[in-house]
């Protein structure tokens, strides 16, 4: 038996738009199991599976609790700063001339 070679196929990826990919991982998150949904798109069950695991890292948190806690404290200080603008503002403008 000799192997086939297809020159067509060789180097050559397919590539997916992200509106392919979007409405694949809906697919699986409807409740279809990630091989009926490779078999019905036509698509190697390991993509999907990249394919999820990507959209989940993309939607998980990034970063530490340590650079968490540095953002929301230059948040307060940046609100208190704020708070104080306008308190004086409102003593300016309340003041009878």
């Amino acid at each position: 038996m000799k192997k086939e070679n297809r020159q067509t196929d060789q180097g050559h990826r397919r590539r997916f738009d992200e509106d392919f990919k979007t409405s694949a991982l809906q697919m699986v998150s409807s409740g279809r199991s990630v091989p009926d949904v490779a078999r019905a798109l036509g698509v190697n069950e390991n993509v999907l599976y990249r394919w999820r695991k990507a959209a989940e890292g993309e939607s998980a948190p990034s970063g530490s609790v340590a650079d968490e806690l540095a953002q929301l404290k230059r948040y307060c200080r940046q609100l208190e700063q704020e708070r104080d603008i306008l308190k004086k503002a409102l003593s300016i403008f309340s003041r009878t001339t």
